[in-house]
């Protein structure tokens, strides 16, 4: 039998135990779409709040949730109508669609394409029936709706490709209403929707997605510094929140990558390690995009976005960006933090299992933060546990977990990155202590009942 990758052991996980599941599955799946579970659900919003918590830290960041419907002429001043999109192939023989770059890739080449370049094929064949492709066509990404009771051109409106703009055409109205002084930035965290050609990798590319995205506005001087503040900033939180530094890089982009209004772009790439060919794949930007994105929408709204310097100069602010993918970032946790242990690490009982699964997840964004695990049903024991789950539940997310032996009790709380497991045990009747069990290094401690959110406040801290 063939040997599953770590990424196809996660994506079972993440499934099997009430992370992410594939949205509409009992009607076959819609491709590329994903609901969240609840442990997935937890994971996700803990993995928002320290995003969120990092960028307003800082005095010269505030937040922003625009809506996801916007003005139709918001995207003609983007660019993002005319020019949003990817390149298309077509196989002539099977009809199988496919992005060209991504084909490519898979291949082990690098694709050389620019703003107003195809990517160059050569001979290559499909994929799955080895027919042969059409040109490479641009293929535009924006999903289109409608507005009001009828669908006419007029009333056509789109589903917005990113969040970014909504922080533009909010720009104004964010620096006059909190008073801010430049440079400073604005931060969002929000749904984006976009047609990709071909989806896939479970969530790193989907059609129905969010974004984490910080837009800076500094003085087109202040534009170096600025960018390579950020670059360390971003880098440092995926390590600080637990990445392997081993997994983690900085790739920026040749001259022929950059986007229409870029004028520098850096990735940091994690080593999903999809297939052979594909190892280290972006999970955020850190984009210069120069004073491009305000200057097209004073142009097309006749609304006048400038500041003025000390000198009293006017002058569009420039723009540094990091925008970051909520679910690249939750699958990139995950897989990083997915451990094997062979043969098993229990010293109390016997694995039945070649290996366990711990999850070794940040404190802060494990989605369980404490177990309650009595020894028994007994009723006794349950009055003693439901006295400690009481005692905890409103500072941390609780599971209260009953069925089966111990051993195999702290095992499923290993697999879903549970950092402490709290047993209610006979002894604890009398003693009015429990034992805590440290998920990383599975130690256990006798803590006295009344001492425990003294204990976990510490842990947690």
């Amino acid at each position: 039998m063939k040997e599953l990758r770590k990424f196809d052991k996660v994506v079972n996980l993440a499934k099997t135990k009430g992370f992410i599941f594939p949205s509409s599955e009992i009607y076959g799946g819609l491709n590329s779409i994903y609901d969240y579970g609840p442990l997935g659900t937890e994971l996700k919003n803990n993995l928002k709040k320290s995003w969120f918590d990092f960028m307003l830290a800082r005095r010269d960041v505030v937040g922003l949730d625009s809506s996801i419907l916007m003005h139709p002429e918001i995207w003609k001043a983007s660019g993002h109508l005319d020019g949003f999109s990817d390149p298309l192939v077509d196989c002539k023989k099977c009809k199988a669609r496919f992005r060209a770059d991504n084909l490519l890739e898979k291949q082990g080449i690098k694709p050389t394409f620019g703003k107003d370049k195809a990517p160059d094929m050569g001979d290559m064949k499909c994929p799955d029936c080895g027919g042969e492709l059409t040109d490479v066509r641009q293929f535009n990404l924006m999903f289109k709706t409608f507005m009001g009771p009828l669908e006419e051109s007029a009333d056509q409106i789109y589903m917005r490709p990113e969040t970014a703009q909504g922080i533009y055409v909010n720009f104004l109205n964010v620096m006059t209403s909190m008073r801010m002084k430049m440079p400073f930035g604005i931060a969002q965290i929000g749904k984006a929707f976009r047609n990709e050609i071909t989806p896939g990798n479970f969530t790193f590319r989907m059609r129905e997605f969010e974004q984490m995205e910080m837009q800076y506005f500094v003085h087109p001087d202040k534009t170096k510094e600025v960018f390579e503040k950020w670059q360390e900033l971003r880098m440092e939180w995926y390590k600080d929140l637990g990445i392997n530094p081993d997994n983690l890089r900085f790739r920026e982009h040749a001259s022929d990558e950059l986007a229409h209004y870029a004028k520098r772009a850096l990735d940091i790439e994690y080593n999903f390690g999809f297939s052979k060919n594909e190892t280290f794949k972006e999970l955020e930007g850190i984009h210069h995009r120069g004073d491009w994105d305000l200057s097209q929408h004073q142009k097309y709204s006749k609304q006048k976005l400038t500041v003025k310097d000390e000198e009293g100069k006017e002058y569009i602010p420039n723009i540094i960006e990091t925008s970051g993918g909520v679910d690249r970032a939750t699958l990139a946790f995950l897989m990083d933090a997915y451990t094997e242990i062979e043969g098993g690490r229990s010293t109390t009982t016997k694995s039945n299992k070649d290996s366990e699964v711990v999850l070794k997840l940040d404190k802060r964004l494990a989605p369980i933060k404490i177990a309650i695990l009595p020894l028994s049903k007994k009723p006794e024991l349950a009055d003693t546990s439901n006295k400690v789950y009481d005692m905890l539940v409103n500072k941390y997310r609780i599971q209260y977990d009953e069925t089966g032996s111990i051993g195999k009790r702290y095992r499923r709380q290993d697999e879903i990155g549970t950092p402490y497991c709290v047993t209610v045990d006979f002894d604890s009747l009398d003693d009015k202590q429990v034992t805590v069990r440290d998920r990383d290094t599975m130690e256990q401690e006798r803590i006295a009942i009344d001492e425990l959110e003294a204990y976990f406040q510490d842990k947690f801290k």
